[in-house]
Formats: C-alpha cells, sequence, structure tokens
C-alpha cells in the first residue's frame, strides 16, 4: 500500500509538473513575464525531480535500461538532434538538438556499460 501511495504520489507530481512547464498559463491562471518564467522554471525542476525519483523505480527502471529500448532512444534522439537545427530556427534548434543529443548520449553510455557487463560475465 505504501509503494502504491508513493508511486501515485510521484506520478500526479511528475504530471503536474510537466502540464505547468509546458502551458503554465493554463494551469497556473493568468501569469505575465517574470511570473510565467518562475513558474515554467520551478514546474520543470518538479517534474525533473518527481522523473527522476519515478523512473528509478523497478519496473521502469528494468524498462528503461533494456537494450532494446536503449538502441531506441539512442538512434531516435541522435536523429533528431541532427535534423532539429534544420527543422527549427535559432536558438530553440540548437537547444533542441543540445537536449535530444545529452538523451542520446546517455542512452550510448547505457548500450556501452551494457556491453562492458556482459563480456565480464563471459570471461
Amino acid at each position: 500500500m505504501k509503494s502504491l501511495l508513493s508511486w501515485t504520489v510521484l506520478t500526479v507530481l511528475f504530471l503536474a509538473g510537466l502540464s505547468a512547464t509546458l502551458a503554465p498559463g493554463a494551469v497556473l491562471g493568468d501569469l505575465d513575464g517574470t511570473q510565467r518564467t518562475a513558474a515554467t522554471i520551478g514546474a520543470g525542476i518538479l517534474s525533473l525531480v518527481a522523473g527522476v525519483a519515478l523512473f528509478r523505480r523497478e519496473p521502469l527502471k528494468s524498462f528503461l535500461g533494456s537494450r532494446p529500448v536503449l538502441w531506441f532512444l539512442f538512434l531516435f534522439n541522435l536523429t533528431v538532434a541532427a535534423i532539429a537545427p534544420f527543422a527549427l530556427d535559432g536558438a530553440t534548434g540548437i537547444g533542441m538538438a543540445i537536449g535530444m543529443g545529452l538523451v542520446s548520449l546517455g542512452a550510448g553510455t547505457g548500450l556501452l556499460q551494457g556491453s562492458g557487463k556482459r563480456r565480464t560475465r563471459r570471461a
């Protein structure tokens, strides 16, 4: 019961933070200028912290660490990182490319770590 409650709370916090990051005016009401920026940053931090805690739990951790998922994340995010600067204008495209490149790099690191573990098991 305690595990289900903590999973529910983390999921709600993650989804609320994600919603407030994407549309702070719709979620938090009429905001202007600095308030909107502060709400977006705060909601982004909330969703990041709740998301990391949520994805470290066992069912999602083993799924996200599987080789097919890591290969998908690596290839998809690398493709988006390569296309983003051409598809989006200016700083938005560059920021998207950097963010997707970092996710691709993380998935690639996970793939390399997984191959090292397999080699030591066979030896």
